[in-house]
């Protein structure tokens, strides 16, 4: 079984991460993913089909996701498409990496590097 302490993980590469985000509130397929982080970063991450099924791969190697044996959505009916789902192991990952985000940011704005309270 894979390592399950979540900060032995981190720091995340940030195509990890942001599908982890994406899968945080509802399984989805490689595409759906995809259009996901375009969205939720107004375009300015936009993952390769490439980097996205590498990071899926590596991501199911680690225990960070899991893919689903049928598609949740029943309306579907194209078979290629591969649902995932975040593991339990991947929902802490993420949070210990929000935690560590948060923290740097708190640094920042301590020096003055970054303004806000």
């Amino acid at each position: 079984m894979p390592d399950a302490k979540p900060d032995s993980r981190l720091p995340l590469p940030t195509a990890v991460f942001h599908i982890l985000i994406a899968l945080a509130d509802r399984d989805r397929h490689g595409y759906s993913i995809m259009q996901d982080v375009a969205a939720r970063t107004g375009g300015k991450v936009q993952l390769s089909a490439g980097t996205l099924y590498g990071s899926i791969r590596r991501m199911l190697e680690q225990g960070l996701i899991e893919e689903l044996e049928e598609s949740p959505d029943p309306s579907s009916t194209d078979e290629r498409r591969r649902y995932y789902r975040l593991t339990r192991l991947g929902k802490r990952v993420a949070a210990a990496e929000v935690e560590r985000l948060n923290a740097l940011v708190q640094q920042a704005r301590a020096t003055g590097l970054v303004p806000g309270a």
